[in-house]
């Protein structure tokens, strides 16, 4: 009986303290919502569509929260550079926290923060639109091609809204 009690009482301190550790872990680690590549492939094709409707060929870039490309499609007649552009538009929305349409006045010449233009692959045009599911950001979509930012990010944001019943679900 003895032997028992003893081996009952060395699993209580096992299960207890192994528990405790159990719990100092997850306290160091994290967790975050992320898009799978079916959903960043479907913003990518309406964002893509988008632009289409509206008669301009583009490249679509769809990148995850770390700024790792997912989804990277050009449209046949789509510039060359246009994926480039697109991917930095993505990557920049990211890293800066907001729309990349939002950066392009605070950073003009002359203005404090206009230093980021300088940012190795920064690129401060709209077309780069951060994308958000139940409040975490996910990841960010870039457009290039249209003629002009401000369609690249009309069409961004068309695109977004197209997934945002599977993005706010």
């Amino acid at each position: 009986m003895k032997v028992y009690k003893t081996f009952g009482i060395l699993f209580s301190f096992i299960i207890t303290f192994g528990h405790i550790k159990t719990l100092a872990a997850d306290a160091e680690l994290v967790t975050f919502q992320s898009m799978n590549l079916d959903l960043a492939q479907m913003a990518a094709m309406e964002t893509l569509k988008a632009c289409r409707d509206e008669g301009y060929q583009v490249s679509v870039a769809v990148v995850d929260r770390s700024g790792g490309i997912q989804v990277l499609i050009r449209d046949q007649l789509a510039g060359i550079f246009t994926t480039d552009i697109a991917t930095r538009k993505a990557r920049t929305a990211l890293s800066f926290h907001t729309d990349t349409i939002n950066l392009v006045e605070p950073t003009k010449s002359g203005e404090v923060a206009s230093g980021i233009r300088d940012f190795p692959d920064a690129m401060i045009v709209a077309g780069g639109v951060r994308i958000e599911a139940a409040g975490s950001i996910v990841g960010s979509i870039g457009v290039s091609g249209a003629p002009g930012p401000e369609i690249d990010d009309v069409c961004a944001r068309k695109g977004i809204e197209k997934i945002d019943d599977i993005l706010n679900f």
